[in-house]
Parts: C-alpha cells; structure tokens; sequence
C-alpha cells in the first residue's frame, strides 16, 4: 500500500529549501548547490541578528559574566595550544 503524501499548507525556508533540493535531485540527477546557498546563507544571516539581541535581553548580569568568562578562556586556550 503506497504511504500518502502531505503537503502542508505552508512550508517555512527549511522545508521550502529542503522542497527545491529533492525536487532538482529527481527531475536531473543533480543538485544546484547556488540555490540552496543563498537561501541557508540568508536564514543564518537573520537567525544571528535576532539571536544575538534576543540572547543580550533575556540574560542577567551574572548570567553574561559567566559568558563572558568562559569565551575568554576558551579564546586563551587556543591561543595557548597554538604555541
């Protein structure tokens, strides 16, 4: 019995990028790598502006000097283990 396909009524970037890709697969055999690129690239690009502010406004003070502590230490650490 062939499982039913579900096509939902929106799709949000992922699925939509994810919807191109299998679709290029099927129809050629390849894929366009340039497509899928820009829109990752673009996902990424807003996900960090949000994030970011998003991140900075939810913490408390102690909460960023952990933070702050712990990305220093791991930047000594590599500069360390790069002598």
């Amino acid at each position: 019995m062939p499982k039913r396909k579900r096509t939902p009524a929106k799709l949000d970037s992922v699925q939509n990028a994810r919807r191109v890709v299998l679709e290029s697969i099927q129809s050629t055999g390849t894929v366009e790598l340039t497509v899928v690129q820009q829109v990752m690239r673009q996902m990424g690009a807003k996900g960090g502006r949000v994030g970011g502010k998003r991140r900075l406004e939810t913490m408390t003070d102690e909460q960023r000097r952990r933070s702050a502590r712990k990305a220093a230490k791991a930047r000594w650490a590599k500069a360390k283990s790069a002598q």
